[in-house]
């Protein structure tokens, strides 16, 4: 196939503009009649022409305030309606007909599992009606909803319900109206019989704002986590930026054949069931934290994405950057602020790094695409956050709210760029900012290098920052960035030194220094000794930091850093060094031992009694294939899982007693409880358990049959059960099947032992994935069961999937064949496994790129595909 791109360089502010929005919708098991009433007007004189978004619509009916319109007045094609000459002023109504019962894609209105939903972002409501489907378009909207009452009882819209009323044949209405303007990806429709958790929250300024969650009947026990998130969101919002929600109720429906993890749809939130149902026994701890950041996220949306929104979609990382870091904040605040910021991290690291370093490689801001659903990216997500945290980082906090008001001050109702998000940060704070900019139009991963100097007899410690950004499709060189480095100066004691600058008279503690050049240098005056420097705390900057520190220092500062990241990052770096050793060594032909440093590391961790559970369990974690990975020019899967393997069980053996005196120690009596300590206790206990699981040994097979069948939680039961069947433990097919007959009609828990499976690193593991796509539990349409199994292998088990003899790569193109055709969205983003191949060995390479051509060969292949496979091969 052939596609064009969309450019930034091309955007052009729409020639018209649409004030107010009657819908109606008739909803029917064989089709649905959607009737629209839209309020036009021009904005460019110079334009004779209203072109109108529409797919897969028949059209029914067409008027021009309110007469019909003549055929030579209009033209219909696949995915337009022209309107030739309007008014400068007019109503245009449309009449459509679409069948949501066919939607197979999951995008616009379609129906599922006996009810009606809706999905616009970016371009669904093309496939409802005719019209302006962009988001620089932002009208109100008026919604009345009919359906048969039995089977549909809620009937739900965007904003407040204002009338609602019977009809003689069984069916009803309600008319909802939203006194916002949005633009049309924010609407939303759902239609069913769902159960219902109802609550309220009183706002700062003393309104009652009514609450609902809604869901399966069966379901509804497992929605009192949400809703209190959902209240603490709402008060935090209002505490840290001042920010009130603004109608009179705010609900979440909870589906389960979603593409997303959930939608901000203005007052209608509708989300994946995976990020609203938990309890206990059907939820992990993981579960419950995400599911209060996910539900926190949507919930910011309503000012960081709806009040004010994004201009076009190449400013999509304008509102979900900035979400993503306010989210963040949020967990941060409510948990383990050290423990959040090491997982923002790591997933950085582990997702975002990899596509900075391939042929997908974008800037958070992109300059073109051919399909929008492939820019919702960790790039415009998590790296877009980053950039977001630099400017709290460069401005400080107070700095940063002054930023932040301003911008709600100037653009409220108004769909805006990251130029204004810039320069509303830049005038608040009297800062010129322009540089900063580079962040949104470059891409690529800076590195960092650093180098220090001490010069004993003028006490003075010179500290050398260098930068620099490989080449990406977008651009070979590149303008160096601002990049704001926190540092601090520790004395052998690991007691903070007091840091002055030589253009400074008085001495301050750690600090952010401000890298604007290709190479600068900072001066420390007043430094009694040789310090040992803590570089980039907190990560305050998306770059990769080089600095050639010694294993004693990187002992030192996992000791005694007081910025617990850098305290993690150094056990990390440790952890590196000794993958990276063990891969030497082997290449030297000599046998593996234990590295003596990495050794020690652990002996202290270990023995530290003091640290927060949380963070020693994610000290104690090894770094991941993936981040190892993008420590090497050519990676070395099969050397990477074993010399990762190796080291797992040497430290296991090397300290087997303290492991297993943790795991007394930290068992857990009582009932369960998600406050913080609780959290870190079983995420260390079960990390240790991960240790000697590694041993094999008849004692730990014990152990972990004991904790299946006695824990009273998801997360003990969910550890036992995933080392039991990643091991060799005697009863391991007997619990995978109890497992299954215990929770079969848990459909989040079924996703969860789909993926435990897939992520085994057992040698018949694809084997065993194969039959578990024929299993009843299964089905290719539902995105969630999808992502379980089939991405989880292909994306969470490196030396599987990249099997030498190119088995993994031909399974993910069967399932592409049959995904594409229907639903592009998931089949693109499963695609992603195959586009780094120009990092693997030369039989690797020749396997993967074989398959990204043979899935271009297909016919009527979808754009969503084309793009990612055309852009691998070309990269």
């Amino acid at each position: 196939m052939t596609a064009s791109a969309v450019l930034l360089k091309d955007y052009r502010a729409p020639a018209f503009l649409i004030d107010q929005v009657e819908l109606r919708f008739e909803l029917g098991e064989t089709g649905t009649r959607v009737s629209s009433r839209l309020q036009l007007r021009r904005q460019d004189s110079a334009i004779d022409a209203l072109h109108l978004h529409g797919e897969q619509l028949e059209l029914l009916g067409l008027t021009l305030d309110d007469k019909p319109l003549p055929a030579h007045r209009y033209q219909v094609t696949a995915d337009t309606l022209t309107l030739f000459d309007p008014p400068a002023q007019f109503t245009l109504g449309v009449e459509t007909l679409i069948h949501p019962e066919l939607n197979t894609a999951l995008e616009g209105l379609y129906k599922s599992s006996g009810n009606f939903c809706t999905q616009c972002e970016p371009e669904g409501f093309r496939k409802i009606t005719y019209y302006l489907d962009r988001p620089d378009v932002m009208a109100r909207f008026t919604t009345t909803v009919v359906a048969e009452r039995e089977r549909y009882p809620m009937l739900l819209s965007n904003g407040n319900p204002v009338e609602r009323g019977e009809l003689a044949d069984g069916r009803h209405w309600v008319r909802w109206e939203d006194p916002f303007p949005k633009p049309s990806y924010l609407f939303a429709l759902v239609a069913g019989d769902l159960g219902c958790v109802r609550d309220q929250f009183v706002t700062r300024s003393g309104r009652t704002v009514a609450l609902e969650i809604y869901t399966e009947h069966d379901k509804v026990d497992q929605c009192a986590h949400a809703m209190a998130s959902l209240k603490k969101a709402m008060r935090w919002d209002e505490e840290r930026f001042g920010l009130e929600y603004d109608l009179d109720i705010y609900m979440i429906v909870a589906v389960s054949d979603f593409n997303m993890g959930a939608m901000e749809n203005k007052g209608l939130n509708v989300f994946n069931t995976k990020f609203v149902l938990a309890r206990p026994d059907t939820a992990t701890d993981a579960d419950f934290l995400g599911i209060e950041s996910v539900i926190a996220h949507e919930y910011f949306h309503n000012w960081t994405g709806n009040r004010v929104t994004c201009r076009d979609w190449f400013q999509l990382s304008l509102k979900e950057g900035l979400t993503v870091f306010r989210d963040q904040e949020f967990s941060a605040d409510m948990n383990s602020a050290a423990v959040a910021r090491i997982d923002d991290v790591r997933n950085l690291r582990a997702l975002q790094f990899p596509q900075d370093a391939g042929p997908l490689a974008h800037p958070v801001r992109p300059e073109s695409y051919i399909e929008i659903n492939n820019f919702y990216t960790v790039t415009v997500y998590e790296k877009g956050a980053e950039v977001v945290r630099m400017y709290q980082t460069l401005l400080g906090r107070e700095g940063f709210r002054k930023g932040m008001d301003l911008y709600f001050q100037r653009h409220d109702g108004q769909a805006v760029t990251c130029e204004d998000f810039c320069a509303a940060m830049a005038d608040a704070n009297g800062r010129d900012l322009s540089q900063f900019m580079r962040w949104y139009r470059q891409a690529g991963t800076p590195t960092l290098k650093a180098r220090g100097e001490y010069d004993a007899a003028q006490r003075r410690y010179t500290l050398h920052l260098a930068q620099s950004c490989p080449p990406t499709p977008e651009a070979a060189d590149k303008e160096p960035f601002l990049i704001p480095v926190a540092v601090g100066l520790l004395d052998r004691d690991g007691s903070e030194l007091p840091l002055r600058l030589s253009d400074e008279t008085a001495a301050t503690g750690a600090r952010v220094l401000e890298l604007t050049q290709a190479e600068q240098s900072f001066v420390f005056e007043d430094v009694p000794a040789a310090p040992v420097p803590s570089l980039l705390r907190g990560f305050s900057a998306p770059v990769k930091l080089v600095c050639d520190y010694s294993d004693e220092e990187l002992l030192f500062l996992a000791a005694h850093d007081s910025d617990t990241f850098n305290r993690w990052e150094a056990a990390q770096q440790l952890g590196v060094r000794a993958v990276l050793q063990l891969l030497a060594v082997r290449a030297e032909g000599h046998a593996w031992s234990l590295p003596s440093t990495l050794a020690e590391l652990f002996a202290r961790l270990l023995a530290d009694d003091s640290t927060d559970p949380a963070l020693l369990e994610q000290m104690l974690t090894l770094p991941s294939e993936a981040y190892l990975a993008e420590q090497m020019a050519v990676i070395d899967v099969d050397g990477l899982f074993a010399a990762r393997e190796f080291l797992r069980k040497g430290l296991a053996l090397h300290h087997r007693a303290a492991f297993n005196a943790l795991v007394e120690r930290l068992a857990v009596h009582g009932a369960y409880s998600l406050d913080g300590e609780a959290i870190g206790r079983r995420a260390l206990r079960n990390r240790c358990l991960d240790y000697l699981a590694s041993l094999e040994s008849a004692l730990v097979h014990t152990m972990l049959s004991r904790q299946l069948e006695s824990a009273d939680n998801m997360t003990e039961q969910l550890a036992a059960i995933t080392l039991i069947a990643h091991g060799e433990h005697p009863a391991r097919l007997a619990a995978l099947e109890s497992f299954y007959t215990r929770w079969q009609r848990e459909a989040l828990v079924v996703d969860k032992w789909f993926t435990l499976q897939a992520t085994s690193k057992r040698a018949d593991t694809l084997k065993h994935v194969c039959t578990l796509l024929q299993h009843p539990a299964f089905n290719l349409r539902n995105p969630n069961k999808v992502r379980a199994l089939v991405g989880a292998f292909c994306n969470n088990n490196a030396v599987r999937f990249h099997a030498a003899d190119g088995s993994g790569y031909a399974f993910l193109v069967e399932r592409i064949v049959e995904l594409d055709p229907l639903n592009p969205q998931i089949a693109a983003r499963l695609l992603g496994a195959l586009t780094r191949w120009r990092q693997y060995d030369a039989g690797r390479q020749a396997l993967m790129r074989g398959a990204l051509e043979r899935i271009l060969d297909l016919r009527g292949l979808s754009p969503d595909v084309f793009e990612i496979a055309s852009k691998a091969l070309a990269g």
